[in-house]
């Protein structure tokens, strides 16, 4: 089966090569229109020219549309989680996943939003964050906590041993009202510290 994929691969990248140079020889005008007249009147009025020009365009019909079945029957796949239980197949859609995953903002008050993208392939499940971080977090710490929360959450709602991998990506560290006027009330706190503050040159 993988002999006869590479095969069609080769056969597709040929054909798509052959249509391109033939453009590219009609833009530059490197042949005039008697010469296509005659090489279309040959292929035309030979037998075997025409079996092999049908042929070809007959395989390249099929190829492009089993990579097409097989493109969209791999895109869907990965929108699915599947398992088997005693009863039949079992399929998860990712989106679901993702809403799960989203909750998570609300539990720990370091992370302002969150945006999961959730992917199943051969390698497991890959869940890809983009998080926003409120200033006082501690940024490793809190990422390492992040993926051990969501990894077990997986585990937990949907009971599958395959290899799941957390990506971590903060894409901003915001600086609200809140964060202000605690480090206004600190910064009052520490001038009232220092001896002398309250007084200047006269």
């Amino acid at each position: 089966m993988k002999f006869f994929t590479v095969l069609g691969i080769v056969f597709y990248a040929v054909m798509i090569m052959a249509i391109g140079l033939a453009l590219i020889v009609f833009a530059l005008n490197l042949l005039s229109p008697a010469d296509i007249n005659n090489l279309l009147t040959f292929a035309q009025s030979n037998h075997n020219s025409r079996v092999a020009i049908g042929f070809s365009g007959a395989l390249l019909i099929l190829i492009s549309f089993s990579f097409a079945q097989i493109i969209l029957g791999k895109f869907q796949r990965e929108k699915t989680i599947a398992f088997t239980t005693s009863a039949g197949q079992v399929t998860i859609s990712l989106s679901a996943v993702e809403d799960l995953i989203r909750r998570l903002a609300g539990i720990i008050p370091e992370v302002k939003e969150l945006r999961p993208n959730v992917v199943a392939n051969k390698k497991g499940i890959i869940v890809q964050m983009r998080v926003v971080l409120r200033s006082e977090a501690n940024i490793p710490e809190l990422t390492s906590r992040l993926q051990d929360i969501t990894k077990s959450k997986i585990q937990e709602i949907l009971g599958v041993d395959e290899q799941i991998i957390i990506r971590i990506h903060v894409a901003k560290i915001t600086y609200d009202e809140k964060d202000a006027r605690r480090k206004k009330e600190f910064e009052q706190e520490d001038r009232s510290t220092i001896p002398f503050s309250g007084y200047g040159r006269v």
